[in-house]
């Protein structure tokens, strides 16, 4: 794998000496991007995080062997026979209730009336369901066999002490949660979740709902970027408009406390790009430019633990950038796979997808009659051009594109 070539730090107005391949930036994020430390947290809130570690079983499930039906326990040899034109009758010995035991000796050929999940009695192996039973003055009859063992759960049989119940680095879901209860334990360990920084900056960039002048813009990254810090399991830690001062971007960057920083906006070559040069002075900057389009003038760095991703202001290229690099490096942190996390449909090219050698090209796309159709509107700044898209499809950098009739993959959005 070639290695970053490092960048003059301070590339305002001078223009990029070279862009580095999308391989290169990634295999730099799969280095640095290592897992957070796990933490213990309680089941109310396990759903949706990532297991830190194996969990053993300390114990059975079920602990007992409990009847899978509401009916009738006996021995299952007794019913042999039994059917609607031959019921056998039984006497009724007792009853089994849920957290309430038939207790005593069990005569023979005699029958206890028990609930779904009581304990089935020492002396009898199998329940007779309610269905195929009738009751009266103490004695039933019954007029289906069951075999030994038939509706009965066996000690263990869910789960048994000392098995693995859960792999490690399993994303939990709500039934999961249930199983770990089922364990007796109230908690979890699970890896911790990426605190994530959010710094904007640009002196046009006005917050939604306020005023602005004829030459701002209403802050649209934030809000992209922050429910797509949620969807690859991060937290935001903290949110910053910044405007252009180098200094108070500089304070932003050095604050403790976050795993992942996001720049948005100030990572090109204008003269009020800073986020690249301070980077560099306060940490390292690994990665400025890459061979792609749009986000050619993404970056990726580190102050000391915390790394550091240059996102370029125009919302396609941040979203861009951001699915690339970004939110890799925050889903590995969290534990979770780096994998793209957009479900993903093979489909054939309707008209030519335009790409040239020696880039990656991150085409919007619609699915029109089951075809792939690119999106007209494709400039990094033109937002609307993702809204109208089912997806994307990457071109990789040693391809002019797909031609008509042609089958690729459409990363589709949520």
């Amino acid at each position: 794998m070639k290695q970053p070539v490092p960048n003059s730090a301070d590339v305002r107005m001078h223009g990029f000496s070279h862009r580095s391949e999308v391989p290169v930036v990634l295999e730099w994020i799969d280095r640095h991007a290592l897992p957070l430390p796990p933490e213990d947290v309680a089941l109310e809130k396990v759903a949706g995080r990532i297991l830190a570690a194996d969990l053993v079983s300390p114990l059975d499930v079920p602990g007992f062997d409990r009847a899978a039906m509401d009916g009738y326990a006996l021995r299952g040899a007794d019913t042999d026979g039994a059917s609607e034109y031959n019921p056998l009758e039984f006497p009724v010995a007792g009853q089994s209730m849920p957290g309430q035991p038939f207790r005593g000796a069990i005569p023979e050929r005699a029958a206890i009336r028990i609930m779904t999940g009581a304990p089935v009695p020492q002396g009898v192996d199998a329940v007779v369901p309610a269905e195929y039973v009738s009751e009266a003055d103490g004695r039933i009859a019954i007029t289906r066999s069951v075999a030994p063992g038939q509706h009965v759960g066996h000690v263990g049989e869910d789960i048994g002490k000392g098995a693995a119940a859960l792999a490690r680095g399993r994303r939990l879901r709500p039934q999961d949660a249930g199983l770990i209860a089922s364990l007796g334990l109230a908690s979890a360990s699970v890896v911790r979740q990426p605190r994530v920084r959010l710094l904007v900056t640009g002196n046009e960039v006005r917050a939604p709902g306020t005023p602005k002048g004829a030459y701002e813009i209403y802050d649209a990254n934030s809000y992209m970027l922050r429910g797509l810090v949620e969807r690859d399991g991060g937290v935001l830690e903290s949110h910053h408009r910044l405007g252009d001062d180098p200094a108070i971007i500089r304070s932003a960057l050095r604050e403790p406390g976050a795993d992942v920083i996001l720049v948005s906006g100030g990572s090109s070559v204008g003269t009020e790009d800073h986020a690249p040069k301070l980077v560099a002075e306060l940490g390292e900057l690994a990665i400025h430019g890459v061979a792609m389009r749009p986000s050619s003038p993404a970056g990726v760095g580190r102050i000391g633990e915390t790394l550091v991703f240059l996102l370029p202001g125009n919302p396609v290229s941040c979203l861009c950038a951001y699915d690339f690099f970004a939110g890799r490096a925050i889903r590995l942190r969290g534990g979770r796979d780096g994998d793209w996390p957009h479900r993903r449909l093979r489909a054939k090219v309707a008209r030519k997808i335009v790409s040239a050698i020696g880039r990656v090209d991150y085409c919007r796309v619609r699915i029109v009659d089951g075809a792939v159709d690119p999106i007209a509107l494709s400039g990094a700044s033109v937002l609307s051009s993702t809204t109208r898209a089912d997806g994307f499809v990457i071109v990789p950098a040693e391809s002019e594109g797909y031609g008509p009739g042609s089958e690729v993959i459409v990363y589709l959005y949520e």
